[in-house]
């Protein structure tokens, strides 16, 4: 079949069936999605193995680097919210257009900077364009794909972008040995230019035939809020101290809950809170915000007691990341048969588990330590951490309809990317804190402040175990009965 040049489908032309009959969509649109995600994936997993490097380039301390991983996060869950907004008010493929436009010119910019700050600022400019592709390309899956098809067809676009993790490590670990570390930004542009000749009339043109108004007094509020929220929890630096911080704590949640207020009261909400009435959409969000929390800091912590506590070179600390992501890929072949078979419930709830086990197996391993234990914790931890969001991701739509697709998928992705960037900011003040003041470059100081670090993050997470129990055993079949046939 010849590919289409124009797909302009309206939103909520057919609510019941999420416009899933075309066949070119179908066809297509699986790649599009996944080679941007492909994009996105390789450029937020590439740094990690860099971190040693680029924080000696710079003249400032490891842990303080978080910022640049962070900020790139926090952008991403800024901007999601507009998201919707802008799909169903310019179009699916305007606004996937602009958005890799951005995220390529960004990448040239973060490869120029100088000084941590701008790289900061390159990096914050990158998440916005990050933060219109992801949660669109998600949005149209969910509009192309009946729900009996949906994980499926989800699986398929992740599966190739997973490769972008399994290369990100390694790749960035050979260019900071033998290259500068500026060239791990400039990789991106080739494909980012790329993909725009490839996508521009390949991307199906949703929108919705209601126009909604932007709600600016709901986006100041969230905003505000969430980044006040973000400097205290130490996103950007160290948490600041001194008598106002009280002060400082109950503004940000006296906006955030203004915003809420706020919410409840406006015809087009920024994020539609009511979509936590739906309850197999409140335990996936709230409780994957939870155990995010723990999860979120192990892709910056482990290459740092690879670097800094085991001294292995920055190429060998890119090859121990790659089973996470080799395992992952793995698994998202049985994730279906899996949650078919036992259901989210037990799913979820056993693996939420396993995931805090494995992050506590990290404390063990040291300069004595065989790298094949390295390895297999590895393999181990993408195993789970796999299974673990494709449940989550699959059972956010389970009971919700065309209708509420589009806030179901802006209001997640939000709280999914604050929950890492939060998370990433607590793990290394942890790391930090541990640390107890004795310099970085201490190798066993180090080593010992991030085996107690991991311990923390893997009481954190067998805690949300809890959240998933509160589901019932039929909860997500709407999903997964499609899986057992």
């Amino acid at each position: 079949m010849r590919p289409t040049r124009s797909i302009t489908v309206e939103a909520n032309a057919h609510p019941a069936r999420a416009d899933t009959g075309h066949p070119a969509v179908k066809r297509y649109l699986p790649w599009i999605v996944a080679t941007a995600l492909f994009m996105e994936q390789l450029d937020a997993t590439i740094l990690n193995t860099a971190v040693p490097s680029i924080a000696a380039s710079l003249q400032v301390p490891a842990l303080s680097l978080r910022a640049v991983v962070a900020s790139y996060v926090l952008s991403l869950a800024l901007g999601i919210p507009l998201s919707g907004w802008l799909a169903d008010r310019f179009g699916t493929r305007r606004v996937f257009a602009v958005a890799i436009s951005l995220f390529t010119a960004a990448s040239m910019l973060c490869g120029m900077s100088t000084s941590l700050w701008m790289l900061i600022a390159a990096r914050l400019l990158q998440g916005l364009g990050a933060a219109l592709m992801m949660p669109v390309g998600r949005l149209m899956m969910v509009r192309s794909f009946a729900k009996s098809e949906l994980l499926v067809a989800m699986n398929f676009v992740i599966i190739p972008a997973l490769i972008g993790p399994l290369l990100g490590p390694l790749l960035g670990g050979v260019i900071v040995q033998w290259l500068s570390w500026r060239a791990i930004f400039f990789v991106n542009l080739p494909i980012g230019l790329g993909a725009l000749c490839l996508f521009r009339r390949r991307v199906p043109d949703y929108r919705g035939t209601v126009q909604r108004p932007l709600d600016v007094v709901g986006l100041l509020l969230f905003s505000l809020g969430s980044t006040l929220l973000s400097w205290l929890l130490g996103v950007f630096s160290e948490p600041p101290t001194g008598a106002r911080v009280p002060a400082l704590w109950m503004l940000a949640f006296s906006l955030l809950a203004a915003y809420g207020w706020h919410a409840r009261r406006s015809a087009h909400p920024l994020l539609q809170l009511a979509m936590f009435r739906v309850r197999t959409f409140r335990v996936a969000v709230l409780g994957g915000f939870v155990t995010r929390l723990g999860l979120a800091a192990m892709p910056f912590l482990l290459p740092l007691l690879y670097q800094l506590a085991l001294r292995l070179p920055a190429w060998q600390a890119g090859l121990l990341m790659m089973p996470m992501a080799v395992a992952a890929m793995a698994m998202k072949a049985l994730s279906p048969r899996l949650l078919a078979r036992y259901g989210y419930r037990r799913v979820l709830t056993v693996n939420t588990v396993l995931i805090g086990l494995t992050i506590g197996s990290f404390s063990l391993v040291d300069t004595g330590t065989p790298l094949i234990v390295a390895v297999a914790l590895g393999l181990a931890l993408g195993l789970f951490n796999s299974l673990q969001f494709s449940s989550l991701n699959s059972m956010t739509y389970a009971d919700t309809d065309a209708s509420t697709a589009s806030m179901a998928a802006t209001l997640s992705s939000t709280l999914q990317q604050m929950s890492m960037s939060f998370g990433l900011a607590v793990g290394a003040l942890v790391t930090h804190a541990y640390l107890g003041g004795l310099p970085q470059s201490d190798q066993v100081a180090i080593g010992g402040a991030l085996h107690l670090a991991f311990v923390t993050l893997a009481a954190s997470t067998m805690a949300s175990s809890l959240v998933f129990r509160t589901l019932r055993p039929e909860d997500g079949d709407s999903v997964s009965r499609s899986t057992s046939r």
